[in-house]
């Protein structure tokens, strides 16, 4: 066997720690967005339960004689959202709701969410 001497290898002193150094960088860049990706779904499901939530409220005030658009309205702004538009057709309301996205950079998008309700026997034969 053969030994080496102390000098045969000495160029490729810190290989690994270079090496080490841009798998942790890696590692936090997929962090990071993986963190962007979870704000992003957490923010779109935030913004259909609002949706969701301002639609029923609509539908409700419209069966008890209330102002649907109104009682939608305040549903989402208490749920953190915005509302985009909102419409009635008889006794379905249907609302789009909007809610600030995450930040990436500085920036951020809106992100909307849209949801209609009424009476289960009406939607059910509009839907067929």
């Amino acid at each position: 066997m053969r030994r080496v001497g102390p000098g045969r290898h000495r160029d490729e002193r810190g290989a690994v720690t270079v090496l080490a150094v841009a798998l942790i960088g890696v590692l936090v860049l997929l962090t990071a967005a993986f963190g962007v990706v979870e704000a992003m779904v957490a923010a779109h499901r935030r913004a259909q339960a609002a949706a969701d939530l301002a639609a029923l409220a609509g539908a409700q005030a419209i069966e008890h004689g209330g102002q649907a658009c109104a009682a939608a309205t305040s549903v989402a702004v208490a749920n953190g959202a915005r509302m985009a538009a909102c419409a009635i057709d008889g006794r379905d309301v249907g609302v789009t709701v909007l809610v600030a996205g995450p930040r990436w950079l500085g920036a951020h998008g809106d992100l909307p969410a849209r949801a209609r309700a009424g009476p289960a026997s009406e939607l059910a034969a509009t839907s067929r």
